[in-house]
């Protein structure tokens, strides 16, 4: 390749989403002398929310999360990943994906983006003051003694919403209708709100970083039961005190499944002028050789599934893979219509304002439903 060739890329800014694709882009550069790409990051907050037709007006890759599918798979400003990747290479990595990672990003028979880091909401808890917990009710214990720490900002109080409600064998909907039966969500807003009627009011105001920053460093919280994982704070040397993650505190009796699936994955600008050239690079981000070496060698959390057995893999964050494991490919699938990220807004709000006492659990139930109909 003669030409210098610049590509631009969006993240997000913590070191999980941003050093790996920096070492990526740096690796990528020395087998393909004259292409540069270059990454800029935005908050977690912005990760959230932030449109992805104007991240693609401006950059050529993003990483984006699976919620905003819906509202980008008919506005052509993605590239399908079948208009250049090989059908056998996307096939492998449906193979190798964690859970429901890769279907995450599959809408309207395209998809349009690859996992490259799997997360879903998982317990962490301080192993060097207490041991973790196995149920919900042992959770509510803990919170009786003051030592539950969890993120209830917007989106995370829904998504632990979410996360019970499948748990316990009757998740909410993905379809046009009703999100929720009323016995189901008056039974979740009790659990939840066991939990939370003994939390400080600091804690709607944190989102996952936030409440395990907390976590490694002061000895009064020992669990946050329904946090998104983060690998890093299992490393040594990351935090004060090191986080252990294990599978979810069980409300239902068919074991920690539901929990609500998040992660990453990199997407493509249908405007870019190097189509080809992006495509590989995200197929060799997103495959096991990549994933199970350099992206986790660069504080990367991985979305492959060759990754999450890799033995050296686990060594370095307390066997984080292997604990969550069961939580993460058990994971529910959040809506992902065109109209859904709206959703998750006005839902978080109603549930934060419900668990907060400013409406009845009855009335929370009903406007969830009347705002997840609208949404379509």
């Amino acid at each position: 390749m003669t030409d210098h060739i610049e590509l631009r890329g969006m993240t997000w800014s913590d070191p999980r989403g941003f050093d790996p694709v920096v070492a990526a882009a740096k690796a990528f550069a020395v087998i393909h002398p004259g292409v540069a790409i270059t990454w800029d990051k935005r908050s977690l907050q912005g990760f959230e929310t932030t449109p992805v037709d104007e991240l693609a007006a401006n950059y050529d890759l993003m990483v984006i999360d699976h919620p905003h599918v819906g509202s980008v798979a008919d506005q052509g400003c993605l590239l399908a990943f079948e208009t250049h990747a090989n059908e056998n290479a996307l096939a492998e990595l449906a193979n190798q994906s964690v859970g429901r990672s890769f279907q995450s990003y599959f809408l309207h028979g395209k998809q349009w983006a690859l996992p490259i880091d799997a997360a879903a909401q998982v317990q962490a808890h301080r192993a060097d003051l207490s041991p973790r917990v196995e149920s919900w009710a042992d959770v509510v214990r803990k919170a009786e003694d003051g030592n539950v720490i969890w993120p209830l900002r917007s989106p995370h109080v829904l998504m632990s919403f979410y996360t019970l409600a499948a748990n316990l064998g009757r998740p909410c909907a993905t379809s046009h209708g009703d999100l929720i039966d009323s016995r189901t969500g008056l039974q979740v807003f009790e659990q939840l709100h066991a939990v939370s009627r003994h939390m400080d009011e600091t804690f709607y105001t944190m989102d996952p970083i936030a409440a395990l920053d907390e976590l490694s460093r002061s000895d009064r919280y020992h669990l946050a039961p329904l946090v998104y994982l983060y690998k890093g704070y299992a490393n040594d040397g990351y935090r004060a005190n090191r986080i252990s993650f294990t599978d979810i505190p069980v409300l239902g009796r068919n074991g920690p499944l539901g929990s609500a699936l998040g992660g990453t994955g990199i997407a493509i600008s249908s405007k870019t002028a190097h189509p080809e050239l992006c495509t590989e690079f995200a197929l060799w981000l997103a495959g096991a050789e990549c994933q199970s070496g350099l992206y986790v060698e660069a504080n990367g959390q991985p979305g492959n599934a060759l990754a999450w057995s890799n033995e050296a893999v686990n060594a370095s964050v307390l066997d984080a893979y292997y604990n969550t494991r069961l939580t993460h490919e058990t994971a529910w699938l959040r809506p992902r219509h065109d109209g859904y990220m709206q959703f998750q807004e006005e839902g978080s709000e109603i549930v934060a304002g419900a668990l907060r006492g400013r409406m009845e659990p009855e009335t929370a139930v009903a406007r969830l439903n009347e705002r997840f109909r609208a949404s379509f």
